[in-house]
């Protein structure tokens, strides 16, 4: 049995169970429904894909055909995906907040058949961008046919499309942090394989419980391939997914799911956690002083240099702080997973120091998502797990890490060449540098392509003194560091920020480097890099290029004034 084959038996054991929800916080639905009745049973999500399957069958698409699906999070985006999937298609998902010139522009090297747009204006802006675009179906025209009652007009269930573990099923655009974005293939066999492994992982995490199925929240697009693999995962076990629809009511949304475990970035984590310690200061007092407290006394237990008094602290704080913290964050919380990019060792501590493992996880699109998952009971703060199962990986030349396994993808789309870059002697090369310790657990240092080569020679790996930087600055969105072939670093700091702290940090930072990682000058760029301004690729990582490109003038200024 396959992975798709797996999920419709479950869809069919779970016909009256809620599998899928959306959380339309204090609001209605377009439908005129009460916020909270957006939901789906598995008879209901499967009558919702053989309406699809219905529609796309009768668009003259034959199996191998590409199909894209353009549009935020819903349970129809779901029901349409596994629709593509059961007809034998290929499943082209893009971020429906990029512009329409780059939706275009991976349309037409995707060459689908067929385009399913969330709504009108999506449509529209492709349209515009692409001309001669094939036809552009609406949501709303493909899921006519199922009723009210959520039923499809049609009592046939017609077969899945017979499938073998080389065939494609999803062509994922990767995020083009320098250069055109390229569309990486999976399989068959790459789900299989991946989606073994982290229902197994989801299976450890949960172990014996009370509740019938598993709580989870999400809220990032299922077009990034691991945001897509939880979804799939969650459609394998015994889970109630509910998906996020409006991202700037998140703390509300989660404290109504009330989930048992989320999948999430960096990025909102370091923002919990800078919110969580910004609060305690504004209140002051008592308070403030028994956090002060436990906290300096949980990071020198974790660096295994304690004081006596330090379980004292912690102690009270764990009575008087600590529960109400967590109560606020989620009262069912098992766990927080963490993947895209590296966690700050600090935040994954502070955390634990909560009760809340972080698990981490690492991974690339060309590697189904994932390589590592840290294991619930050895978590190692600051590294990302050790490698999944019948995976290999080892350090290469410059450190980069290279996988070979069961989860590598088979090439580029219509791209041999730089298939062939990558992939070599049966490994693939992930461009990211890191390395692992005894026990087997990875740490990721950088990234090959953001090396910084002064012209001194010495190569620098900027993720690093960026993250340290960024957390230090409140109110900083982002850094950047440049220099290559220069003779020293400087930095772009977006956000309101204060010069004299900006100042301050830097020169603490630079106490603790060496000569040549020391950031010598800063330009202060108060409005954010965003995805619509094309500075941050589709799931905000940082285009370095552009960026470079967008602020030549102020990067030659920082220069001219010292070079």
């Amino acid at each position: 049995m396959n992975f798709l084959e797996n999920i419709f038996a479950r869809l069919h054991v779970a016909s009256d169970r809620v599998i899928l929800a959306e959380a339309h916080v204090g609001g209605m639905t377009q439908a005129g429904e009460a916020a909270s009745e957006r939901t789906a049973t598995g008879s209901e999500l499967l009558a919702q894909i053989e309406a699809a399957r219905a529609c796309l069958r009768g668009s003259g698409l034959a199996k191998g055909d590409r199909c894209a699906l353009v549009a935020p999070n819903s349970i129809r985006w779901t029901a349409l995906d596994l629709a593509i999937l059961s007809e034998g298609l290929i499943a082209v998902p893009l971020y429906a907040r990029q512009a329409a010139g780059e939706l275009a522009a991976m349309l037409r090297d995707a060459g689908p058949g067929l385009i399913c747009c969330g709504d009108a204006a999506l449509r529209d802006s492709i349209a515009v961008a692409w001309p001669d675009a094939p036809r552009l179906v609406l949501f709303d025209e493909i899921f006519a046919s199922v009723n009210q009652a959520g039923q499809f007009a049609s009592d046939s269930r017609a077969p899945l499309a017979a499938l073998t573990p080389t065939d494609t099923v999803a062509i994922l655009y990767t995020s083009g942090t320098s250069g055109e974005a390229k569309g990486v293939m999976l399989t068959v066999g790459n789900l299989d394989h991946m989606l073994s492994c982290t229902t197994a992982r989801l299976d450890q995490l949960m172990g014996p419980r009370d509740v019938p199925a598993d709580r989870v929240f999400h809220y990032l697009p299922f077009c990034f391939a691991g945001s897509w693999i939880l979804l799939l995962s969650c459609l394998s076990r015994t889970s109630v997914l509910t998906i996020s629809m409006d991202l700037t009511k998140l703390a509300e949304e989660i404290g109504v799911v009330a989930p048992h475990y989320f999948l999430n970035v960096p990025t909102l984590l370091e923002r919990i956690r800078s919110g969580v310690e910004g609060n305690i200061r504004k209140r002051g007092g008592v308070i403030a002083n028994i956090f002060d407290h436990a906290k300096a006394a949980w990071l020198r237990l974790n660096a295994k240099t304690p004081h006596s008094w330090d379980f004292f602290w912690l102690g009270l704080a764990g009575l008087f702080i600590f529960p109400s913290i967590r109560k606020r964050l989620g009262p069912n919380l098992r766990a927080l997973i963490c993947g895209s990019a590296p966690l700050a060792r600090e935040t994954q501590l502070f955390f634990m120091m909560l009760g809340i493992p972080v698990l981490q996880v690492y991974g690339l699109t060309e590697t189904t998502a994932i390589c590592t998952m840290d294991d619930p009971q050895h978590i190692e703060p600051g590294r990302v797990g050790p490698a999944i199962p019948v995976v290999e990986m080892k350090v290469g030349e410059n450190s980069e890490i290279l996988v070979r396994g069961p989860n590598i993808f088979p090439g580029y789309w219509k791209r041999p060449e730089q298939t062939d870059q990558v992939l070599r002697d049966g490994w693939f090369h992930t461009g990211d540098q890191g390395e692992a310790n005894e026990n087997g657990n990875w740490l990721v240092t950088g990234r090959l392509k953001n090396l910084i080569i002064l012209n001194s020679g010495h190569n620098i790996a900027p993720e690093p003194i960026e993250d340290e930087l960024l957390r230090t600055l409140r109110g900083a969105q982002q850094v950047l560091l440049v220099g290559n072939g220069r003779s020293f670093l400087a930095a772009i700091i977006t956000g309101e920020v204060a010069r004299g702290e900006i100042e301050s940090q830097i020169e603490r930072l630079n106490a603790t480097l060496p000569h040549y990682r020391k950031i010598r000058m800063f330009h202060v760029e108060q409005r954010p890099f965003t995805i619509e301004d094309g500075l941050l690729t589709a799931n905000g990582k940082l285009k370095r290029d552009a960026i470079a490109a967008r602020f030549a003038f102020e990067i030659e200024k920082m220069y001219s004034k010292s070079e």
